[in-house]
C-alpha cells in the first residue's frame, strides 16, 4: 500500500473534485459490484481492475462463494480483504478467504485484530491497476471504521464513489452505541458524517447496510445514494452542532444485534475457517429442532417440540440469532435440502454453527390450531385467552390491543414460564411470521399457545377494532 496525502487548508472536496457525468460505468476495465445478504440487511464489495485482473473485496459475508465466482466470471484474482470496521452483526468471511484462498485481510489497527493483518491508516491507498481504494479514517460506530474512496486513475484523479461502511448510510447514518459509550460514538460520527460531506455531491455512496439492518433504523430500501442527495434529505446530516447531533443520536431505537459481543470476538479473531458440510440426521438426535417453513406448513404439522422461524420471512438469520443460544446444538427441519442449505448458510452468517445436520425423514404430526381476527374478537369478547403482542416497542407504541401484554418475540423463550398457568395464549405480530414463532416457543415449553396468521394489529385496527397508542410526556 502506497501513502497519499491530502494538505492541510484544502479539504476533500479540492482534493477530490469529481465531474458531473462521472458513473461507475463509464470505464468497461472497472470491476465493481454489490452484493446484499438477504435478511441481514448487509453489503459487500468486489473492487477491481478488470484489465490488471485483480480485485479486492470489502467486508465480506461469511459465504464468499458468491465473490470467488464473480471473480472467476470476470477474470480476476481477489488479491486483498479490505473491514471497514469489526463486524457486530455478522460473521466475516476474511477468515475463509484468508485460510482457504492464502488472501491477506487490511484493516485499521485500532480493531486490535487476533490475526495476521495489514493496517490500514487514514490517507493510504490500496491500488487494484488503475483502481485504487483511499483509506479516510471515520471513527463513530466504531473507533477502528475506515470508509473507503474509490478513484479510476487511468480517467481522473479523484473519486467517483464511496464505500461507507456503518458510517453514512442511505437515509440514516449508523449507530453510535455498540462499541463505546453512545455519547463519545455520537461525538466521534458527527465528525465522520461531515469529513464525507466535504465530497462532491456527485459522488456515488454504497453503504455497509441497506433496509432490514439493525445497525440504523431509518434506512431506505435503495442500496445507494450520492452525497448530494444525502446532503439534501438524510435527516443525520441536518445537524450543524454536535451537541444537537449527539442529542438526537446517542439513544438506539433498535434492540442491539443479537450474538454482538459473540460475533464481535469471531471477527477480531483468530480467524473462522469453513463448517462441516451439512448432512441429514436421525430426528432422534437430541438436537434442538428448527423448523424454517412457513408458518402456515408448521402450523398444519411439525417435529414435537420444533421451533418455526420461517426462512421466507424478513430477517431469518436476525430473528434466529435473537431466539437461539450459540452454543445450542440444531438440527434444521425443510421442505427440501436446498432450503435446509439456504438456512444453514443464514445461521452460520450470525455465528450459529452449532447445526448438527438436516431432519429427512421426521414425524410431523403436532398441530398448532391457528387463529383468524374473526376468532380473536371473539375470544377477546368474552376474556378466555392471553393475548400477547410480540412486536417490537416501536411498532406497539404506534397502537396496540387494549389489555395485551407486550412480550417481543425475542424474548418469549426466556420469558415463557411467566405465561405458564394463564390459560391459552394468543400471539399477534403484523403479518403472522413472529407470531408463530412465538407460539411455537410456547408450545415447546407446554404452554397452550395459538398464533394469529395472514393478519396482525394493523389489520385489527383497519377493520374498526379499538388500539391505543403510546404517547410519551410531551409528546
Amino acid at each position: 500500500m502506497e501513502r497519499f496525502t491530502v494538505r492541510k487548508g484544502i479539504g476533500l472536496t479540492a482534493a477530490f473534485r469529481i465531474t458531473p457525468d462521472r458513473a461507475a460505468g463509464d470505464n468497461a476495465s472497472v470491476l465493481f459490484k454489490q452484493f446484499v445478504e438477504e435478511g441481514l440487511g448487509c453489503a459487500s464489495y468486489l473492487v477491481g481492475d478488470e484489465q490488471a485482473a485483480e480485485a479486492v473485496v470489502v467486508d465480506p459475508a461469511y459465504a464468499i462463494e458468491q465473490y470467488l465466482t464473480e471473480a472467476k466470471r470476470k477474470g480476476v484474482r481477489i488479491s486483498r480483504v479490505l473491514e471497514t470496521h469489526t463486524h457486530a452483526d455478522h460473521v466475516s468471511g476474511h477468515g475463509r478467504l484468508a485460510l482457504e484462498h492464502d488472501v491477506p485481510v487490511a484493516v485499521h489497527p485500532a480493531a486490535e485484530p487476533d490475526f495476521p493483518f495489514e493496517p490500514l491508516e487514514d490517507g493510504s491507498e490500496v491500488k487494484t491497476g488503475d483502481v485504487c481504494l483511499c483509506v479516510l479514517h471515520t471513527p463513530g460506530h466504531r473507533p477502528e471504521h475506515c470508509c473507503f474512496a474509490v478513484v479510476d486513475r487511468s480517467r481522473a484523479p479523484e473519486p467517483w464513489l464511496v464505500l461507507t461502511g456503518d458510517s453514512l448510510l442511505v437515509g440514516d447514518a449508523a449507530r453510535p452505541d455498540l462499541a463505546v459509550e453512545a455519547r463519545e460514538g455520537a461525538e466521534g460520527l458527527f465528525h465522520s458524517l461531515h469529513r464525507l460531506l466535504e465530497l462532491n455531491d456527485g459522488v456515488e455512496v454504497y453503504p455497509g447496510h441497506v433496509a432490514g439492518s439493525l445497525c440504523g433504523a431509518g434506512m431506505s430500501s435503495k442500496a445507494s445514494s450520492t452525497i448530494g442527495f444525502e446532503r439534501r434529505f438524510n435527516r443525520k446530516l441536518a445537524f450543524t452542532d454536535v451537541a444537537d447531533f449527539i442529542a438526537g443520536s446517542a439513544a438506539a431505537g433498535s434492540p442491539r444485534p443479537p450474538n454482538m459481543e459473540r460475533i464481535v470476538e469471531l471477527n477480531r479473531g483468530p480467524f473462522v475457517g469453513s463448517q462441516p458440510e451439512l448432512t441429514a440426521v436421525p430426528s432422534e438426535n437430541g438436537a434442538t429442532v428448527l423448523d424454517v417453513r412457513w408458518a402456515g406448513d408448521f402450523v398444519a404439522g411439525h417435529v414435537h417440540g420444533a421451533l418455526n422461524i420461517p426462512l421466507g420471512g424478513s430477517g431469518f438469520a436476525t430473528k434466529a440469532g435473537f431466539v437461539l443460544d450459540s452454543e445450542e446444538q440444531v438440527a434444521l427441519y425443510a421442505s427440501s435440502e436446498a432450503e435446509a442449505q439456504r438456512a444453514a448458510r443464514g445461521l452460520r452468517a450470525v455465528g450459529l454453527f452449532n447445526i448438527t445436520g438436516y431432519l429427512a425423514d421426521a414425524e410431523a404430526d403436532e398441530r398448532i390450531e391457528p387463529l383468524t381476527l374473526d376468532d380473536l374478537e371473539r375470544l377477546l369478547s368474552n376474556g378466555s385467552v392471553e393475548l400477547v403482542d410480540v412486536r417490537e416497542k416501536d411498532e406497539r407504541d404506534r397502537g396496540y390491543i387494549p389489555e395485551s401484554l407486550h412480550i417481543p418475540y425475542r424474548r418469549i423463550r426466556a420469558c415463557a414460564d411467566d405465561l405458564r398457568g394463564n390459560g391459552p395464549v394468543v400471539t399477534i405480530c403484523e403479518s403472522g411470521s413472529r407470531a408463530s414463532t412465538a407460539a411455537s416457543i410456547l408450545a415447546a415449553a407446554g404452554i397452550d399457545a395459538r398464533p394469529v396468521l395472514g393478519a396482525g394489529v394493523g389489520e385489527w385496527r383497519a377493520r374498526g377494532n379499538q388500539t391505543v397508542e403510546f404517547r410519551r410526556c410531551g409528546s
